[in-house]
């Protein structure tokens, strides 16, 4: 069964710049497409960005778009998402998620396997 830590959270003021990252074990990774969501607190968990087993194509929500950058090492099992400009409203607990298939995908019923998250908290 795979398993998913993200790490990278943290507390920056806006404007400011995070990289997260994400580490599978025990399970396919290469093989699938990754993405991450987020969480506000009150709100409900929302795609933030793509991206397919291979890493070629990638699809960010249109709030982040232009500011946040996913890639993935298969070598090493990572994914990372770098995250510039960033604003207040970005604010909240980051997953990692592993698609079921190789695909590209927003839909978070298409995820099989999530981390437990990380935080991020962007001040004002």
């Amino acid at each position: 069964q795979v398993q998913l830590v993200e790490s990278g959270g943290g507390l920056v003021q806006a404007g400011g710049s995070l990289r997260l990252s994400c580490a599978a074990s025990r399970g396919a990774f290469s093989q699938y497409g990754m993405g991450w969501f987020r969480q506000a607190p009150g709100k409900e968990r929302q795609f933030v960005a793509a991206i397919t087993w291979i890493g070629g194509s990638t699809r960010y929500a249109d709030s982040v778009k232009g500011r946040f950058a996913l890639s993935r090492d298969n070598a090493k099992n990572t994914m990372s998402l770098q995250m510039n400009s960033l604003k207040p409203e970005d604010t909240g607990v980051y997953y990692c998620a592993r698609s079921r298939t190789p695909g590209i995908s927003d839909q978070e019923e298409l995820y099989g396997y999530w981390g437990q998250g990380t935080q991020v908290t962007v001040s004002s």
